[in-house]
């Protein structure tokens, strides 16, 4: 391929760089090489930078997920740490304990009023941590940090969880600031390393074009490693597969970009370099490594168009057929396209193909009967089946377990059903385990799904339930993140919001909550045992006949164990509620959270404009010094 297309082009000095350009990036030039003009040289010396230039990207993106992944080991470590020093404290001070949890009760009774009645006392409280090393008078220079490096603290803090409006004309949803601050964070780099030493004079457009190719075949791993179900960046970060698939999204259009910068690119060699000698612009694309760039290119650039979320939601299984099609089709020509990116090329597929065939299908996948039911609504299906739990294998702790060793709350599945249609057959949909997480002692667990009729699979599962009580069905998962949970279990009050079907999430982390609350183990007990946790549920519904989802006695039972649940009247029949004024209300009477000495963790489920306004809630609540996290559960196709 070298020499066909050295001798097509007419101009000695770019045989030169191309030569150079489409060889491994291990290629180092030697000193037995001849000398070469001073037009040749810059442009020689330009790709061979760009071949030194580019492994340094990788040492920097793993030095930022090392560094991401040490500053989230070392929270779980003063975690456990926390957790530890709770458990080892003597539980011989029954007294105190009891009248701090008196104390925790007037969060249900007592007004906003009553709950400051202490204030103004002649003796201060003495805080817990104070002991004889304490001096005898405080100075809050000394022990405390200043109010102004407090405030701006909470300040940054708020800034980073606020969510901003929607972009107006393209009504498009923005994340919130924190999340915008770390993709811009990537972009920067992207183009640090797209622009760095390259000059912009159409002669070096070569180089231009050269430098945005190899950085984007350098993108690929991690463009398909932020798209698998199965990957250690979940573990290592601790964030959850919806949030690392939105890097994916937003990587994936950074390299559309990069595709069209290095189109671009070779469109000025052409111009400035082939069409002097009348080497024609068709002729150009004609050619066969001309060909399979631009195949790729134009694979990709539809990838992006078909993933655009009004595509995304409106077909989501042809979105599901084209984006597995395309991004095959788009590594083979990219394979064919450029020896110096095949490495890149075989690090993503090995990805793609050890997440989607060897850990997915074989095991991972399991197939179950179930009951399908159509709820009041008569727009709802419930499949549930009883699964029997066998105890994790030696093979779970690195490769996952399947849904027959238990699952955790918020995990999700993938599930199919191929005898619905045969366009059915190979798709798989994603829907969150409605029902509650089995525990270490449970020897079988109630698995349920609620699946809302919408449009195809969804409708056609309706359908298939009207005359079909029981269908077999294939689970790929569990799947999930333990964020939400981890954050809530060392919560003084735990607020857990759901708008419509959102409860799926949500109900199973309540029932975590409970389960944890009950142990009485104290070797696995969480810290927050030692005091009264308080669960606060807000569901809210569209429909009263939505109720059926969970059940009055599920609610009644669930609020009998000590949770309280909130269901406003239905949307229809009332419009919103203001939910702003009812996560204050559930914070309003928590002693100590104005001080940030009482933590509040609050979990959202529902649509986009919920979970915004839950968000920037808080927000608000941090800027007045209250200790409170929030997370947006949300899945991200």
């Amino acid at each position: 391929m070298i020499e066909t297309l050295a001798m097509t082009f007419e101009s000695e000095f770019i045989q030169d760089v191309l030569q150079y350009a489409l060889t491994p990036l291990d290629l180092v030039a030697t000193e037995a090489e001849p000398p070469i003009q001073d037009e040749r040289r810059k442009l020689v010396e330009g790709v061979h930078f760009t071949r030194q230039f580019i492994p340094t990207y990788h040492m920097v993106i793993l030095g930022i997920i090392g560094a991401v992944a040490t500053f989230e080991w070392v929270k779980k470590l003063r975690r456990w740490r926390k957790r530890r020093a709770a458990k080892l404290q003597p539980l011989d001070n029954k007294s105190g304990s009891t009248s701090r949890e008196g104390q925790t009760e007037e969060f249900w009774t007592a007004s906003s009023s009553g709950s400051s009645t202490l204030e103004g006392t002649a003796s201060p409280p003495r805080k817990e941590e104070d002991s004889e090393e304490t001096p005898l008078l405080h100075d809050g220079h000394t022990t405390h940090p200043p109010q102004t490096r407090r405030a701006v603290t909470r300040a940054m803090k708020a800034f980073m969880m606020y969510q901003p409006r929607r972009i107006p004309v393209v009504n498009k949803a923005l994340p919130p600031n924190g999340t915008t601050f770390g993709i811009a964070a990537l972009l920067g780099l992207n183009l640090f390393y797209t622009f760095y030493r390259i000059n912009l004079e159409i002669q070096q457009s070569f180089v231009f074009a050269d430098r945005a190719g190899l950085l984007f075949v350098a993108n690929l791993p991690y463009l398909y490693v932020l798209a698998a179900k199965n990957q250690p960046l979940k573990a290592l970060t601790g964030r959850s597969y919806e949030s690392l698939n939105l890097v994916h999204r937003r990587l994936g259009e950074l390299l559309c970009f990069q595709a069209l910068f290095h189109f671009l690119g070779m469109v000025g060699v052409w111009y400035c370099l082939l069409r002097p000698s009348g080497f024609g612009f068709v002729r150009f694309l004609m050619l066969k490594i001309v060909v399979y760039g631009l195949i790729a290119f134009f694979a990709y650039e539809l990838l992006f168009l078909t993933s655009l979320a009004s595509f995304r939601q409106r077909w989501y299984e042809l979105f599901l057929g084209i984006h597995i099609v395309l991004q095959v089709l788009a590594l083979v020509f990219v394979y064919l396209h450029h020896p110096g990116g095949r490495p890149y090329v075989f690090a993503a597929l090995i990805i793609f193909l050890l997440d989607r065939l060897v850990y997915r299908i074989r095991i991972k996948s399991t197939t179950v009967e179930i009951q399908a039911t159509i709820m009041e609504d008569d727009e709802t299906v419930r499949l549930s089946s009883n699964v029997i739990l066998q105890p994790e294998g030696h093979t779970s702790i690195l490769l996952g377990k399947g849904i027959t060793e238990g699952w955790r709350a918020t995990d999700h599945v993938f599930i199919s059903v191929p005898s619905l249609r045969s366009r059915h057959i190979l798709q798989s949909h994603p829907f969150t385990i409605a029902s509650r997480a089995p525990t270490a002692d449970d020897s079988q667990a109630r698995l349920e799904l609620l699946v809302r009729a919408r449009d195809s699979f969804s409708a056609d599962l309706l359908m298939r339930a009207r005359s079909h009580k029981h269908i077999t069905a294939r689970f790929d998962g569990p799947y999930g993140s333990a964020h939400a949970r981890d954050m809530l279990e060392d919560t003084d009050l735990a607020i857990l919001v759901a708008g419509g079907s959102g409860i799926a999430v949500i109900w199973p982390l309540v029932q975590h909550l409970l389960d944890i609350s009950r142990t009485s183990d104290e070797e696995t007990a969480p810290s927050f045992l030692t005091k009264k946790q308080k669960i606060v549920v807000i569901w809210v519904i569209h429909k009263g006949e939505h109720i059926d989802w969970i059940g009055r006695r599920a609610l009644a039972d669930t609020e009998n164990k000590g949770a309280k649940i909130l269901i406003p009247r239905a949307t229809e029949e009332v419009g919103r509620p203001n939910l702003k004024d009812m996560i204050d209300r559930a914070t309003l009477n928590i002693p100590g959270n104005d001080n940030g000495s009482k933590t509040i963790g609050v979990v959202v489920s529902g649509p986009d404009s919920m979970g915004r306004l839950v968000r920037n809630t808080c927000a608000r609540m941090v800027r007045k010094g209250i200790n409170v996290n929030v997370t947006v559960e949300k899945f991200g196709w």
